[in-house]
């Protein structure tokens, strides 16, 4: 393992949980920083697109409302997809990925094909067509389609880590001594697949953040008045050339929090891959 100093020595790995701790705060504090409720409309029409003041340091919307306040209750929709998802994404990967490695033969063979075919599909289409089945759009259709998407990925990291790790003597020894299918996959195979899954399941909540933005910017995620930045991007888009802050300010949170996200996975792969760590 990484000694205590060498995370903070790496620039990306700093720079990411630096950006991630500031999303996630912001997000967990909406309610304390907004400065106005994100839903309240401007009875006059003069507030409407208003670029940014004192009053309004993000400005507001086509319907007055604050954008700065938008844009704190948005992360609270998209960070809690985007763990939650990767969250459900983890636990059925890994039942997925070790039962393939471990057993191997049909029941490898049968996992991997069904893996697949889900990836053969590009996701955002395919996630198109199931959020199409149900009969109206919404941030659980989302949810739901995401987790049957999304699980290929850890699948695979755990079954390529399983099969090179059930053949150590560790897990002979344990065999030897009579522990049973169960307790050889979750204490010891488990176990020493943490660093690659983590490093994955890191990354895929960025994927999960700009998946669910697209939705919403379809209208197939997030409806009103629920708050995501994809739905507001979809709402700024026709302002961009008179009031770009409306959708340029939502689409930057959007950017930092997945790039954060993304240096943290890429720091965790270096610091806990020791073949990396020079």
């Amino acid at each position: 393992m990484p000694s205590a100093r060498r995370p903070l020595s790496h620039h990306g790995f700093l720079a990411g949980a630096i950006l991630v701790a500031l999303f996630a705060g912001a997000a967990l504090l909406a309610p304390v920083l907004a400065p106005e409720d994100p839903h309240a409309v401007a009875s006059g029409g003069g507030a409407t697109l208003e670029g940014p003041t004192a009053s309004h340091p993000l400005g507001t919307d086509a319907l007055g409302r604050d954008v700065l306040s938008r844009v704190l209750w948005g992360g609270r929709v998209s960070l809690a997809v985007g763990v939650g998802v990767e969250a459900l994404v983890v636990v059925l990967g890994c039942v997925i990925g070790l039962l393939a490695g471990y057993f191997g033969g049909p029941v490898d063979a049968a996992l991997m094909r069904v893996t697949d075919v889900v990836m053969a599909f590009p996701s955002l289409v395919l996630a198109i067509g199931l959020i199409a089945v149900f009969e109206q759009p919404g941030l659980d259709k989302v949810f739901i389609v995401l987790v049957a998407l999304g699980w290929t990925t850890i699948a695979r990291v755990v079954r390529g880590e399983v099969l090179s790790l059930k053949t150590r003597d560790f897990v002979h020894a344990a065999r030897a001594l009579g522990g049973g299918h169960r307790a050889i996959m979750v204490r010891h195979l488990l176990p020493n697949a943490l660093a690659p899954l983590l490093v994955a399941a890191t990354i895929g909540v960025g994927g999960n953040m700009v998946a669910e933005a697209g939705l919403s910017f379809l209208g197939l995620g997030a409806q009103a008045p629920t708050i995501s930045w994809g739905a507001m991007l979809a709402d700024g888009q026709t302002f961009l050339a008179s009031a770009p802050w409306v959708a340029v300010f939502p689409g930057a949170a959007l950017l930092l929090a997945v790039l954060g996200m993304n240096l943290l996975g890429d720091g965790l792969r270096d610091l806990l891959d020791p073949r990396l760590r020079a």
